[in-house]
């Protein structure tokens, strides 16, 4: 198994090389030099399994490069606070359009693009391999297709949220990125919707196992390897539920919420993890890959695969937890305290007779200037002594049935089903140690989404919710006005504009 491993993370390196002269700003106008040449190349079933897994690696990467995942999804105008660095605040702050190295690069599409060829090249070549090589059946290739198919539609969902309007490509190309405009962000999310509908067709409840769409082994491994490694059936309908949320049509997500509550245990997933459980370092739920994480991307430090930066560990942990002084982001004491205002909450909350957390979960050395989020920390292979030199190995997820369960109690209040909003936000904060908890004189949808802010900390929510809550709540949002002037979109990078005359800037950062 780890011999196959290997090969497939060659297969990965190979893939990143060629879509180097299309993914490197100084490159874009070069034509590419491939490694492995056409001729050479969809020929076997380890051609398929390696192209494959090269999507998933790219999309990985273009989520990683420079945090981007938590950068663009949690620490903008959220809820942690820089420390000392400069382009750290510029993003808590909303100042994009600052001349910095990570700004720059986070500003860019290119990496997204990178991933979005990669399987645009593989929907067009991989059914050549299913005629070539005996042992890469018609169904195999059919699965491998949804996957990608979904994940293309993954990408440009998350693009759409980070610049709104993006260039709709859905050709592969060679060197020379498609001179096109942008395409209007409805147009793209219809295309996404329509995609992830077709593909969750062909995708599976399981991998490994018997599943009606893919029976038995998967590229001849079990259920084992892939558990919570592959999009799914059900993490597909999560995707789709989170774009139906993003354009307001919540009697879409009801819909397709509903179908992951009534199949979820098809694919082998748990709903709801304890507290303890959530937050453990060396086998919880953000360690390594699991049946319960539904659309997510491991940093499994036994396969080799822990980074030592961009990762949000990277960013929020320092000692006790790590031998750094400092953490470079934190969340502040007041701004904890106006989070966490539930008695008994096992994520944080006060002893009223002492004056300390009752709980460290969420947060070590609370009574210091900079507490130390400690929610997700797993790091190196869970030895105590970490240090000077840390692998960061969280688990980065898109959702999982807890977060499913809010979307749900959102939609549902906005569809008029109070009592079953009522049901599923309580539903989580029992499972958080919260004892019984009313609702009364207060409104619905503020405190489902104050219970996203507490349960989904840290893990890339915080931006996109505002921009949800402000959508629905405009006068009571701080946003509201970033919303109202397409303010709440990243600037375009300037090389990217530069490269293509028929691009044009967010207007917001026309300034």
């Amino acid at each position: 198994m780890k011999k196959i491993f290997y090969s497939v993370r060659f297969a990965v390196l190979v893939l990143i090389c060629i879509t180097t002269a299309f993914s490197c700003s100084k490159m874009l106008d070069v034509k590419s030099s491939r490694l492995v040449s056409e001729r050479d190349y969809w020929k076997s079933v380890e051609d398929a399994r390696s192209a494959l897994v090269g999507v998933y690696g790219l999309t990985r990467a273009a989520l990683t490069d420079n945090a981007a995942f938590w950068m663009y999804g949690e620490f903008r105008m959220g809820d942690f606070s820089a420390v000392s660095r400069t382009d750290l605040k510029a993003i808590v702050n909303n100042d994009l359009n600052v001349s910095l190295p990570m700004l720059q690069g986070l500003k860019s599409w290119r990496r997204f693009y990178a991933a979005i060829n990669a399987a645009n090249l593989f929907i067009e070549r991989s059914g050549e391999i299913a005629k070539k090589d005996p042992y890469y059946s018609q169904t195999n290739n059919n699965v491998d297709v949804a996957q990608a198919r979904a994940l293309r539609a993954f990408l440009y969902f998350y693009m759409v949220r980070i610049w709104g309007d993006v260039p709709l490509v859905v050709s592969s190309f060679d060197g020379n990125f498609p001179q096109l405009p942008r395409t209007p962000e409805k147009e793209v999310l219809a295309f996404a919707e329509k995609e992830l509908i077709a593909a969750a067709k062909g995708l599976p409840f399981v991998y490994g196992i018997a599943d009606p769409v893919m029976p038995g082994a998967y590229f001849n491994l079990g259920y084992d390897f892939w558990k919570g490694s592959l999009i799914n059936k059900v993490s597909a309908y999560a995707v789709l539920a989170h774009i139906a949320a993003w354009q307001q049509h919540y009697a879409d997500v009801m819909s397709y919420t509903q179908f992951i509550f009534d199949n979820y245990q098809s694919a082998n997933i748990t709903f709801t993890n304890s507290t303890e459980e959530l937050c453990k370092s060396d086998s919880g739920f953000f360690y390594r890959m699991g049946p319960s994480q539904m659309l997510n991307f491991s940093f499994d430090y036994n396969n080799g695969e822990g980074i030592t930066a961009g990762h949000l560990e990277d960013y929020t942990l320092a000692k006790p937890i790590t031998s750094k002084l400092m953490p470079d982001l934190f969340v502040p004491k007041d701004t904890i305290i106006k989070m966490f205002t539930w008695d008994k909450d096992e994520r944080f909350s006060l002893d009223i007779t002492t004056g300390y957390p009752a709980t460290e979960n969420y947060f070590v050395n609370y009574n210091t200037n900079t507490p130390v989020f400690s929610k997700i920390k797993v790091i190196q292979d869970g030895k105590a002594d970490k240090g000077t030199f840390r692998m960061f190995n969280g688990t980065m997820m898109f959702t999982r049935m807890e977060e499913l369960a809010l979307l749900r109690a959102e939609a549902a209040v906005v569809t008029n089903n109070t009592a079953e909003a009522t049901s599923w936000l309580r539903q989580v904060m029992v499972s958080r140690g919260i004892p019984s908890p009313l609702f009364t004189n207060v409104d619905l949808l503020d405190e489902i989404f104050r219970e996203r802010r507490r349960e989904l900390l840290g893990e890339g929510w915080r931006w996109y919710d505002q921009v949800r809550y402000a959508r629905l709540r405009p006068g009571k949002s701080v946003i509201t006005p970033l919303l109202q002037n397409g303010g709440i979109y990243w600037p375009v990078a300037d090389d990217v504009l530069a490269a293509n005359p028929k691009l044009t800037q967010n207007s917001y950062w026309n300034k």
